[in-house]
């Protein structure tokens, strides 16, 4: 299943409820930008840095 969409249209959220209800496993993306109050580092993103 891929979950795809423009930022901010609530692709976390559904991510977040299927996990929920399906106990299901998702690969973690990796990201440079920094982390939001809100995101865990390894379940929502794996925040890196470019070196």
């Amino acid at each position: 299943m891929v979950i795809s969409g423009p930022s901010g249209v609530g692709k976390t959220t559904i991510v977040h409820r299927v996990r929920e209800a399906f106990d299901a496993v998702f690969s973690v993306s990796a990201t440079t930008r920094p982390k939001s109050e809100k995101e865990i580092d390894g379940t929502d993103y794996f925040f890196i840095t470019n070196e």
